[in-house]
């Protein structure tokens, strides 16, 4: 269950967040996209600022990193983007920091899907939700639970059960919406929005069956 304890400068946390009333929050690429982008502006101090289309434009923004400078106030060691909730690891860099990035995508990004689609109010179920990561263990525990995720998208009831290991596998490496790519070794402009901490607790990449045994651990431990 999430904690509501204070989050503390240099701890871990598993920050997530779903539609209301488990409404999609992402109905085509752009809006993935989107979310990305406030993702790496909204981990500096400044205000998100986007004023023209060209700004709007992942690639080009993850790629001129130098577009968002200063301190960060949060490290993000992994996230998983879903039709209607996202995953987070985040680490507190500077006191409020989790908080506050949360609350500039969040904010930023539902006005954003708001004016896109003609609606107002609320997009996402209130505040987001956290879980303290104690320890490496469970933090690599949870890395696993966030990458694996998606695959409920294509493996219903993978928790319980997986039918085609590499089946499963295969999907994942392709989800775009999740930072496993990185964490298998691909380049992508994307691997900007993370920090290092989280790859350096990996001597080598887990193989898939790790992932699952990994992942079936969290969420046994969080049920």
């Amino acid at each position: 269950m999430a904690n509501r304890k204070p989050i503390e400068v240099g701890e871990w946390y598993h920050c997530y967040n779903r539609g209301v009333d488990k409404r999609k929050v992402f109905l085509e690429e752009r809006d993935y996209d989107r979310l990305l982008l406030h993702m790496f502006l909204g981990k500096r101090p400044k205000p998100i600022q986007l004023f023209n289309e060209r700004d709007h434009r992942l690639v080009t923004i993850l790629r001129d990193s130098e577009k968002a400078t200063g301190l960060d106030i949060v490290e993000i060691g992994a996230y998983a983007l879903m039709p209607n909730h996202v995953h987070f690891v985040l680490k507190e860099i500077q006191e409020g920091g989790v908080a506050l990035f949360m609350q500039k995508v969040f904010t930023g990004y539902t006005m954003y899907f708001n004016q896109k689609n003609a609606r107002t109010g609320a997009l996402f179920a209130g505040t987001f939700k956290s879980n303290h990561i104690a320890d490496d263990r469970y933090l690599k525990h949870l890395i696993s639970y966030v990458h694996l995720n998606p695959a409920e998208l294509f493996e219903p009831g993978w928790k319980e059960k997986i039918g085609d290991l590499s089946k499963v596998e295969k999907r994942l490496r392709e989800y775009p919406y999740s930072s496993l790519p990185e964490f298998l070794g691909h380049t992508r402009p994307h691997r900007v929005l993370l920090g290092n901490s989280a790859f350096e607790l990996f001597d080598k990449v887990p193989t898939m069956g790790q992932m699952v045994r990994d992942a079936r651990t969290y969420e046994t431990l969080n049920v």
